[in-house]
């Protein structure tokens, strides 16, 4: 069982869908014209979509709340009810979103949470407390006293806009979020992790510390990344493709639009139609903006004979690929429409596939650890068996996660097992990364797939002259590097590790005579491969200080007489740390071996 069922079974659960109901009975009460949508728990809370008469004020969300509360002390009972479809209708005459949900459950197209089904429902199901009545499946506590009613808040952020049904072309409507929780102490936690959240976000440290800005004139979802921005990123790229050039992989470039015959031919096109743009008119050929490497890889493998003695052959590229994200849904660097993934392709033969697939969870494993993000679990996502969207040979992806869950066992990974989190193509390996608030993010994945090779038709020469297909292995260990970059941000808070922080050292002259000799010391710095920056700026000294510990850079070297007469620099680390007065060739060499080990530590 997944961590995923495990939640849904359990009396939190339970405690924040009951909770959602009584929230939305409140708001019923502060809007008695408003319109309700859907309102489901979530991982951490619950949330619910109404269409309300007019926006809401921080003034109606703590009346919600207080009354959530008195709602929970009165003890009111949760019951279940079925009723026909008309007697649904008939209840709900006036609200056009469960009209709309009831018509679809009906005719078998979705659930009561808008998610696609198959199966047609007869009868739809009620439950009620107190005033408040809606189409739910449950499950529920037996009373509104099992919820700790000290336990439960509004997470007071901005309401949030959502398009029913998660289309842009529909109405607007107001997300309120909430919580709930088994003891106070447990939602004081988690209320200074929001807390912490908007202090961590992404999008502010992002502009504060000049890493990337969005263009309206650009578009939306699609980044641009500024100096500093840029020579993190640059750092994250050199050190990864250095780290595969020593592992073996080989370099490739693959062009940003195809054929759109060539995402035919790999089945990504018409399976994933909806997230991609419309084909470009070329000539007399159709063309598409790049969804994904995968298949231009491949065609880097066919474009010659291979033999045994070639494999594995590892094929890696830091390809941008364009997704059609809806404008709701783009989220700073977390979703966005163009990113740039650490692609790599690795070609195996069957005895091949287990060692080479444990290297790659080893390589990510590194990667993690080098970034300080320890804190994950892998989960073995497998094909749905009533789903109808997997290809290929059932026996295949038997044997592929067979291999995956193999690997698994022997680096002693804890891991889980969900069905439906498959690719359409093959059995993957995902990595989930808990950054320092808590969240779970999903970052490095690998695949294995038989699928593409048999529709590419790839061979390669057996040493019995036979024409077997070799099998495929994706890999990508930071997943987006757009997100990859903005969960840094928010892992970090800006305080970046020395060898990624954009400008690692600032020189601070104290007078004007000093100038010429920090110039002469950065010169050392940067031949010692450091980014370095001297401030001539006319402000004092201790509000450059204060300016350069708020840009979180690592080190502020002050340069005085003393400093220039006796060859040292006095170091000021942007956790207030004084060090005091170094030799220059002692400070050049600690940073440079922080830097050269990739160090999380700033001395």
């Amino acid at each position: 069982m997944s961590n995923a069922d495990d939640y849904k079974n359990s009396q939190l659960y339970r405690v924040r869908h009951s909770t959602a109901h009584v929230m939305a009975q409140a708001m019923l009460e502060r809007f008695p014209e408003a319109l309700i949508a859907i309102g489901p728990p979530i991982e951490d809370g619950f949330y619910y979509d109404f269409d309300l008469p007019r926006p809401v004020t921080d003034e109606d969300l703590q009346w919600v709340e207080n009354r959530m509360r008195e709602i929970i002390r009165e003890g009111h009972d949760f019951s279940e009810k079925e009723v026909t479809p008309d007697e649904a209708r008939a209840f709900f005459a006036g609200q056009k979103y469960k009209i709309e949900l009831i018509n679809d459950l009906v005719a078998g197209r979705v659930d009561d949470m808008g998610n696609e089904i198959a199966q047609p429902a007869s009868k739809i199901t009620f439950w009620t407390q107190a005033t408040f009545t809606d189409l739910c499946r449950g499950p529920h506590v037996k009373n509104t006293r099992e919820i700790n009613p000290d336990a439960v808040s509004i997470t007071f952020k901005p309401p949030a806009g959502a398009y029913w049904r998660g289309d842009e072309n529909r109405e607007q409507l107001t997300r309120i979020y909430g919580t709930a929780w088994e003891t106070a102490e447990q939602l004081e936690e988690y209320l200074h992790l929001l807390e912490e959240a908007k202090r961590r976000d992404h999008r502010v440290i992002g502009e504060k510390l000049g890493l990337f800005t969005i263009s309206p004139l650009v578009g939306k979802g699609l980044p641009l990344w500024k100096p500093y921005g840029a020579m993190m990123r640059d750092t994250l790229e050199r050190w990864l493709r250095q780290t595969q050039l020593d592992n073996g992989y080989l370099p490739v470039v693959t062009p940003h639009i195809g054929k759109l015959d060539l995402y035919k031919t790999s089945g990504h096109y018409p399976y994933y139609k909806d997230s991609q743009y419309a084909p470009i008119q070329v000539d007399e050929e159709e063309f598409l903006l790049k969804p994904m490497n995968c298949p231009h890889h491949v065609m880097i493998y066919k474009s010659e004979m291979r033999s045994y003695r070639d494999l594995p052959l590892r094929l890696a590229e830091f390809g941008t690929v364009y997704r059609y994200e809806q404008s709701g849904e783009l989220t700073g660097l977390t979703r966005v429409r163009g990113f740039t993934v650490d692609d790599a392709h690795l070609f195996v033969t069957p005895g091949q596939l287990l060692d080479e697939f444990k290297d790659v969870v080893r390589l990510i494993q590194m990667i993690f650890n080098s970034l300080g993000l320890t804190d994950f679990r892998a989960r073995v996502g497998t094909r749905d068996p009533e789903s109808e969207k997997y290809v290929g040979d059932p026996a295949q992806w038997e044997q592929a996660t067979q291999a995956i869950i193999q690997a698994c066992e022997d680096l002693g990974l804890r891991y889980t097992v969900e069905a439906g989190e498959a690719a359409f193509y093959g059995p993957k390996l995902d990595f989930m990364v808990r950054d320092v608030l808590k969240r779970e993010w999903q970052l490095g994945t690998v695949q294995v797939d038989y699928n593409l090779p048999e529709r590419f038709e790839l061979e390669y020469v057996a040493e019995d002259n036979s024409r077997p297909r070799p099998i495929m292995i994706h890999r990508a260990p930071f997943g987006s590097l757009e997100r990859f970059m903005g969960i840094l941000i928010e892992h970090f808070a800006g305080a970046f590790p020395v060898w990624l922080a954009p400008v690692q050292a600032v020189i601070i002259p104290i007078a004007d005579r000093h100038v010429e000799p920090a110039e002469a010391v950065a010169a050392q710095l940067r031949a010692r491969g450091l980014r370095v920056e001297v401030d001539k700026g006319k402000s004092r000294m201790q509000a450059k200080i204060r300016e350069h510990r708020d840009r979180q850079v690592p080190y502020m070297l002050i340069l005085g007489d003393r400093d220039v007469e006796n060859g040292t620099v006095s170091v000021r680390l942007r956790t207030d740390e004084d060090l005091g007065a170094l030799p220059l060739a002692d400070f050049i060499e600690m940073a440079a071996s922080l830097v050269e080990s990739h160090s999380l530590e700033l001395r």
